[in-house]
């Protein structure tokens, strides 16, 4: 069942969709103060559904252990990442936690990404708390991303080794209004949804990671259905017909994106 998962390249699994920072660009802190009929239930994905979904997905595709969330805030975590021994382990943090939850991390995640953004006020302690991981992890897995979205200055972050993403902003509800043309892929569709997969922390299933907040990309949901049966179901055959005839606006959630499956650089 695993094996014909077909394109499938990287699952979401939001292990938590709380977060322990306030970022002014982010979509769901301007929906909490502006929208709170469509606010999020914050909360955990039960470990038996992160279990029962494990126990599915192919070996060596990405797992991403974050969606909206923090990831480093979910208790079970170190639990976690060895149920994907065969995968490769990836995350996206803000690093408040990365000392505290450090022996969960190191030797354990193959790659981790750290979100820096423009005018962080907490900028600094951010970049002292990654230094400090560095030197305590020394050679040791995982390889460091520094995700830099925005006008953010990479000159200090570039002493500290690792990779160099820069990423240009939208607006805060959703992938469109970008600074910089997003970048298209020369076959005309979307990318992400055809190797993407993200599950919230109830187990609903999206065609991709996109901000979603009416949960209009939901193609499943894991805690009935097979990965498999929702990856070849009939919703996300249609959808990715549409994209092929180049109608991705008869799409909810791809009609109001801009984005195409490529990160475009600030």
């Amino acid at each position: 069942m695993s094996k014909c998962l077909n394109g499938l390249y990287c699952i979401h699994l939001e292990l938590t969709s709380r977060c322990n920072k306030n970022c002014w660009m982010c979509g769901r802190r301007k929906i909490d103060r502006e929208y709170p009929e469509i606010a999020a239930n914050y909360g955990e994905m039960d470990f038996e559904l992160v279990k029962k979904i494990s126990e599915q997905v192919p070996e060596d595709i990405v797992v991403q252990f974050h969606n909206n969330g923090e990831p480093l805030l979910y208790p079970k975590f170190g639990e976690v990442v060895k149920l994907f021994e065969n995968q490769i382990k990836c995350m996206d943090t803000n690093a408040k936690l990365i000392i505290e939850r450090a022996d969960e991390i190191i030797d354990s995640i193959d790659t981790i990404t750290i979100s820096i953004f423009e005018n962080d006020p907490e900028g600094d302690e951010q970049f002292e708390l990654v230094k400090e991981f560095i030197k305590i992890k020394g050679d040791r897995k995982p390889n460091i991303v520094f995700r830099c979205m925005g006008d953010v200055g990479v000159e200090k972050w570039k002493e500290l080794g690792g990779i160099i993403a820069t990423r240009t902003l939208h607006n805060p509800l959703g992938s469109f209004e970008y600074r910089k043309s997003p970048t298209v892929p020369e076959i005309g569709i979307c990318l992400e949804i055809l190797n993407h997969m993200a599950i919230d922390r109830f187990g609903k299933v999206s065609i991709c990671v996109r901000f979603d907040p009416q949960r209009v990309g939901v193609i499943g949901d894991a805690n009935i259905d097979s990965l498999y049966d929702i990856w070849n179901g009939e919703k996300r055959k249609e959808w990715v017909e549409y994209h092929k005839q180049g109608k991705r606006d008869k799409i909810p959630l791809c009609s109001k994106c801009d984005f195409w499956g490529v990160a475009t650089s600030s």
